[in-house]
């Protein structure tokens, strides 16, 4: 019994040192390795490398709440309404040999009421483009616009509030700021008393500017196709070119209060009054006006409708978190003695000022008060008139 006890202790111990042995000559399990989200910090905060790739990727966006009041010109009119809007960037950036490759979308939704339309819920590509090197592709803030104006009113004033339009561009950089744009736009017009015939080339677009550390200075035209698609007599009148150009810069003014600007923006169009920042119908209290880019005269040619407008504004911080902005535009608009009933000379003016609170970096807490004053020219029953609107609005940036 004890000699069998021995065996079989003896078995197991030389089955262990076996076992031991072959394990000591298996390689190690490596634990995988962990792949960490790198900063990026060559194009500003927020940006991160996507793992392995040379891309930096930011994502951000916006939510906005707004009430508005608008003084009312009938009883079945809403003196109120409600905004919620809700803002999603994506901004993914490369450097190549070529230059910067960037790519940018920027997705809105928005519920209206009242004063701002119909009960409505709309989604929206706000911007969506490609830059490589000096190409622009897509849609993004027209090029005839200076994107680096400090304009911080809320409510409208005549002039091109940085729209967005589909595009295809390119800037030449000069070096020490300055920089040129040449582009093909889609269209930009108010109306035509005839009927439209089709597109056959882009509005075109060229620019020239200047930013740098004291504001920002900008030269634009804009080329705008008129066709007609109505006959005169047995033949259609000859298409025509409608024109516009601008002048738009900013000055920083430090010696007032750091982010203190003052920016002013001056337009003249003929034949393409959209550049003036009209839509085709401009109404304010019980005055209205028509705007109208061209009509077809007693000769048969395309005659074009003439305007202009200026509009400037002053932001200052009353202290870091508390700014004010006081803004305001005035244009007219003019057409020949012989122009249809509806192409009517009107002014149109606005003034207003807002009062924003920063408490923290990113969150917007204001109000802002809009006075607008429409004279009509040649309208019978349809004297000057005016409307106050109001605004409450807390917005958040991240």
């Amino acid at each position: 019994m004890k000699l069998a006890k021995s065996l079989f202790l003896g078995s197991v111990a030389g089955l262990a040192a076996v076992a031991g042995a072959q394990a000591a000559d298996l390689p190690a399990k490596k634990a995988a390795a962990v792949e960490y989200v790198r900063v990026c910090s060559t194009y500003g905060a927020g940006f991160f490398y996507i793992p392995g790739t040379e891309t930096c990727l930011r994502v951000g966006g916006r939510v906005r709440a707004e009430f508005q009041y608008l003084e009312p010109t009938d009883r079945e009119d809403d003196a109120i309404g409600f905004r919620a809007r809700g803002r999603l960037n994506i901004d993914a950036r490369t450097a190549t040999a070529y230059g910067l490759l960037r790519t940018f979308v920027r997705f809105e939704m928005t519920r209206d009421t009242g004063v701002y339309g119909f009960s409505s819920t709309s989604a929206n590509v706000d911007q969506a483009f490609i830059q490589f090197g000096g190409l622009t592709a897509g849609r993004t803030v027209s090029f005839f616009m200076n994107s680096d104006l400090p304009n911080d009113n809320w409510g409208t004033l005549r002039f091109y509030d940085a729209p967005t339009v589909n595009v295809f561009a390119y800037t030449f950089s000069f070096g020490n700021g300055f920089s040129a744009t040449i582009a093909a736009e889609e269209g930009t017009y108010a109306t035509s008393l005839f009927t439209e015939a089709g597109q056959t080339m882009p509005d075109l677009v060229a620019n020239l500017k200047y930013a740098g550390t004291w504001g920002s200075a900008q030269l634009g035209g804009a080329l705008h196709q008129l066709r007609s698609d109505t006959l005169f007599g047995t033949e259609y009148p000859d298409s025509t070119l409608g024109w516009a150009v601008t002048a738009q810069g900013s000055v920083n003014l430090p010696m007032l209060a750091e982010g203190d600007a003052l920016w002013i923006a001056a337009t003249y169009a003929d034949g393409a009054l959209g550049y003036l920042g009209f839509d085709p119908d401009v109404g304010v209290g019980n005055a209205s006006s028509t705007v109208v880019d061209a009509y077809i005269g007693a000769d048969g040619d395309i005659d074009t409708g003439r305007g202009w407008s200026i509009a400037g504004g002053l932001n200052h911080y009353w202290t870091p978190t508390i700014r004010q902005n006081i803004f305001g535009s005035y244009a007219r608009v003019e057409y020949s003695a012989n122009a249809p009933a509806l192409a009517n000379d009107f002014n149109e003016w606005r003034a207003g000022s807002n009062v924003i609170w920063s408490p923290v970096s990113g969150l917007d807490i204001g109000v802002e008060v809009l006075y607008s004053n429409l004279d009509p020219r040649g309208i019978v029953g349809n004297d000057d008139d005016d409307a106050w609107e109001g605004r409450l609005r807390v917005q958040r940036d991240f």
